[in-house]
């Protein structure tokens, strides 16, 4: 048994002597493979520095001279000589100007008179007096007729296109404001005309005047 023990440690020995070589073997293989491949990359550094190199400038070369000669210049014949002298034309000389033409002057004949104008002119004209006036003396003012008042009324009224009286003023009194006041109170209710007329005979407003006259029987 001790026998057997001593040769199991000296083998165990051995083999670690054998994995120590190996392993320096591979420390050593390792290093000097690094420190190779920095070595190669740095000669490669080295010798690939780009150089560059001047380039040549070139120079244009003049152009070759024209050896062509120019053709001569065409031969013109002279024109053809032009005589300037012209004769003037020739003048005629009056030795007194004629007088001018007389002027005709053309009048012309007067436009015919205008026909004369036909006027439908008509002044304002009462339709049926004697009827509306006997109305209007019908209607004695009351008053007038207790106080026994009678006198006489001038009016002028006013007559429209249609024929009735527009408007009525008292041109003389009768010294009665009751009869005054009626007789134009009646005018206005009462009398009826035919309306005036114009120049073309279109109606038209006009003026009329009248007297009426209160008497008591």
């Amino acid at each position: 048994m001790a026998y057997a023990d001593q040769t199991m440690s000296g083998n165990k020995i051995v083999a670690i002597v054998i994995v120590g070589l190996i392993h320096l073997a591979l420390g050593y293989a390792l290093v000097t493979g690094l420190a190779y491949s920095a070595m190669k990359k740095a000669i490669e550094r080295v010798t690939t520095v780009d150089i560059d190199e001047p380039t040549e400038e070139k120079t244009e070369e003049p152009p070759p001279p024209d050896t062509k000669v120019p053709p001569p210049p065409p031969i013109v014949a002279p024109p053809p000589p032009i005589n300037i002298n012209i004769a003037p034309p020739p003048i005629q000389t009056v030795e007194r100007i004629p007088p001018p033409a007389p002027v005709l002057r053309v009048v012309p004949a007067p436009a015919p008179p205008a026909p004369p104008r036909v006027s439908h002119a008509k002044a304002v004209q009462p339709k049926g007096q004697s009827r509306w006036a006997a109305r209007i003396q019908e209607n004695y003012p009351s008053r007038a007729v207790r106080s026994g008042t009678e006198g006489t009324v001038g009016v002028s009224v006013t007559v429209g296109s249609n024929g009735k009286v527009s408007a009525c003023s008292v041109s003389s009194s009768s010294g009665s404001d009751v009869l005054d006041e009626a007789a134009c109170d009646g005018m206005r209710r009462y009398a009826q005309f035919d309306p005036a007329l114009d120049d073309d005979g279109n109606p038209t407003s006009a003026s009329w005047s009248t007297r009426i006259v209160y008497r008591l029987n």
